[in-house]
């Protein structure tokens, strides 16, 4: 490639991210085609499913195979929950990196249910995990053109995945808890990305009580975790962040009926990463 610069144009050699278009085949119906990385493609499309609550655990999988080739995954399950169609009328775009899709409703919000979770994180805790999360993407240092996502504990990183997306990285993630059996449930998920509405309907299909990002949330999000009990924390970078919902699992004092739904937390943090969004 050329490179423009201020000594003038010169010519690089650099990597770039694999893209792979990935078809999803549900009970021997198309159900949609991710544009993703092309690895971990089966946890990916378990996670797709898992994530949109078309499955729940991994026994009502009754078959799976994949083409890596022709990038096409079959999966089967004991329930088929395309076979009135009503699931294809729910498809929304969301806000991923390219044209995303999803298949909930805002109007299933009211079926949700408030995450509930005794976890507590220290900032010096949520800034630590942040560190070694922003370390660990060898991909992204070599391309600048992934999003990684992480389930964490309060101490380690248990589970770590990448890919071109940032729904699909989360969905890598969910994708090996449910097919390895990792508890979801009172642990920490890191993206690198922003949190929109979507991200937040994944981590609370998930049971999940805390969401991490080096990035900003969305108006809705903020909305969608302040209604759902999930912990928001953003701006994760300089020894710092902000706390937008359920910061009384940060160890900060409740906020008041009406107060505005943002505020900020910060410890000592010695070599913390600044780099900007994706």
């Amino acid at each position: 490639m050329f490179h423009v610069g201020r000594e003038g144009v010169g010519i690089r050699t650099e990597w770039t991210a694999r893209e792979f278009p990935l078809t999803i085949m549900l009970n021997g119906e198309q159900l949609v085609t991710v544009l993703c990385s092309p690895n971990d493609l089966e946890a990916l499309a378990v996670g797709f499913l898992y994530s949109e609550g078309m499955i729940r655990t991994k026994e009502e999988i009754t078959g799976l195979s994949l083409d890596g080739e022709r990038g096409i995954i079959r999966i089967r399950t004991a329930e088929d929950k395309t076979a009135d169609g009503k699931l294809f009328m729910k498809r929304v775009l969301t806000t991923g990196c390219g044209r995303g899709m999803a298949f909930y409703s805002y109007a299933d919000l009211d079926r949700k249910k408030k995450v509930q979770s005794d976890l507590r994180v220290t900032p010096e805790a949520v800034l630590s995990l942040s560190r070694r999360f922003q370390g660990a993407s060898e991909l992204y240092r070599t391309t600048h053109g992934v999003h990684s996502a992480a389930l964490c504990d309060t101490r380690e990183i248990l589970i770590f995945a990448e890919d071109i997306g940032r729904h699909n990285a989360i969905d890598k993630v969910l994708g090996r808890c449910l097919r390895e059996e990792i508890p979801v449930a009172d642990r920490i998920l890191i993206t690198s990305g922003r949190i929109s509405s979507e991200i937040l309907f994944k981590a609370a299909g998930s049971g999940i009580p805390v969401i991490v990002s080096k990035s900003a949330p969305t108006d809705m999000g903020v909305d969608l975790a302040l209604e759902l009990g999930i912990t928001l924390v953003g701006f994760v970078r300089g020894g710092g962040m902000n706390v937008y919902a359920g910061e009384e699992r940060i160890g900060l004092p409740r906020r008041e009926a009406g107060a505005a739904p943002v505020g900020s937390a910060a410890a000592t943090d010695q070599g913390s990463s600044t780099e900007e969004e994706e």
